[in-house]
């Protein structure tokens, strides 16, 4: 019996954040920017901890992004706005690097005037 060869994903994978979160977290803005971190492909995932505590992981346009500590910040306030969660905690990570062509919607590439 051969085996059947693993299908492969991308590091970058959308499908961990619900739809649910993505549509809450979508008034966040980047300030330089001013569009949204789910736009930019920013938010990587919103992981459900249990009992309301919920872990948000996002990256940022640069490591020296000046606006990184802001960013945290209006994400964790945002979430915690929603009903369903009682504490969040915002990491950053940087892997996989942000890249805009692969990970911003067509309407943010557009906007960067990213084709």
């Amino acid at each position: 019996m051969t085996e059947e060869p693993k299908q492969q994903t991308a590091p970058f994978n959308k499908d961990s954040v619900t739809s649910e979160f993505l549509e809450w977290l979508k008034p966040v803005q980047d300030p330089e920017l001013h569009m949204s971190l789910v736009d930019l492909g920013l938010v990587y995932s919103v992981k459900d901890q249990g009992d309301g505590v919920f872990q948000v992981e996002i990256t940022l346009t640069s490591p020296g992004c000046p606006a990184g500590d802001y960013l945290v910040e209006q994400i964790r306030g945002r979430m915690l706005e929603h009903e369903r969660v009682q504490a969040a905690e915002v990491k950053v990570v940087w892997e996989p690097q942000w890249n805009p062509v692969e990970m911003a919607s067509e309407e943010a590439k557009e906007a960067l005037g990213l084709w």
